[in-house]
């Protein structure tokens, strides 16, 4: 049982406190922060929530007034300076806050991990409320806020609806509970539209992304007893799709779905020199382990990372250990 009175108190002393979750935030980091937020600022708290890359298109709806910001030095430095607690959700790694985890390390703020992960053991954060039997961070943030009898304001449910929506495959995931569906009726009582919600992150696509999917289709690779299906995206690729970076988001879940593959792997060329790697299990296999052993982390069936070289390096490298790891886990893989 987490001590959530621990942590009310904890905040309840804190000045300014900073809330962010991990680069390329998904629907759970994103909704269980802007929840928190919300309920910080309506008991009068000065608070911010700033995360490293741009806000995902399909969560513009949890952002009607601009609260969550993309961090940019010349506006939040001095800010995040003054601060004196930072809450961060969903995280996996501390790594995955980039610049913002670096400035909250420089300037010696109280970091609280807040997530469903297990436990990093990383002295960057004083304190971790970790609950790995949470369906999403999310349902934590429920037990959080129900913890000091908050009656759920519509900001707050929608927020918590989309973060246990998201990190349950929309209530389909082997991880969805008695709980989730309590969570889900309490948020649709606070008057949370769960259909436009729904159409709004899944039902959304670009041309750009369609065009670039198809090309994904047309060029998957599978091992020979299709249980591994992977594929790459080059810079070249999303120029020829007119797509950005916002437009990969989904590819290895959609893989995924395909009959008898078991792993999800996406390569994508970011133009820095680094890839970001992306894995989906279906849940035979538990790939976050992979995902650890090259710096980045996740969820058993659902991980990623970010890797230094070029775009056949990386896939070269990460294809033989993901190969050689489901090897280990399974000795009928091949």
């Amino acid at each position: 049982m987490l001590d959530w009175k621990s942590l009310h108190n904890t905040i309840n002393s804190s000045a300014k406190i900073l809330l962010s979750t991990h680069e390329n935030p998904d629907g759970d980091g994103l909704g269980s922060a802007t929840a928190v937020l919300h309920y910080l600022r309506d008991i009068g708290l000065d608070c911010r929530l700033i995360i490293i890359s741009d806000l995902p298109k399909e969560y513009d709806f949890l952002n009607p007034d601009n609260i969550i910001e993309t961090y940019n030095p010349g506006v939040h430095d001095e800010w995040i300076s003054q601060a004196d607690l930072a809450i961060i959700f969903d995280v996996g790694d501390f790594n995955r806050l980039r610049e913002v985890g670096e400035k909250i390390s420089a300037n010696s703020v109280k970091a609280i991990n807040f997530d469903h992960h297990p436990d990093l053991n990383d002295k960057r954060f004083s304190e971790n409320y970790i609950q790995m039997t949470a369906a999403a961070t999310g349902e934590m943030v429920y037990d959080f806020l129900k913890s000091v009898n908050v009656n759920l304001s519509l900001a707050m449910a929608n927020g918590i609806y989309t973060a246990v929506m998201t990190d349950t495959g929309s209530f389909c995931y082997s991880n969805t509970n008695q709980k989730c569906h309590q969570i889900a009726i309490e948020c649709l009582e606070a008057g949370v539209n769960t259909s436009q919600i729904y159409q709004t992150v899944y039902e959304n696509r670009t041309p750009g992304q369609v065009e670039l999917l198809a090309e994904i289709i047309n060029n998957l690779n599978y091992s020979d007893n299709k249980e591994l299906a992977w594929f790459s995206i080059s810079q070249e690729m999303m120029k020829n799709a007119n797509a950005s970076k916002k437009d990969i988001d989904g590819f290895s879940d959609f893989v995924r779905t395909i009959q008898g593959v078991e792993v999800a792997l996406m390569i994508f060329e970011n133009t820095n020199g680094t890839c970001r790697v992306n894995f989906r299990s279906k849940g035979k296999y538990i790939i976050n382990t992979i995902a650890k052993s090259l710096g980045g982390g996740g969820h058993k069936f659902a991980a990623g990372a970010i890797k230094k070289g070029s775009l056949n390096d990386v896939l070269s490298d990460v294809l033989s250990e993901t190969s050689n790891y489901l090897i280990k886990q399974d000795s009928n893989f091949s």
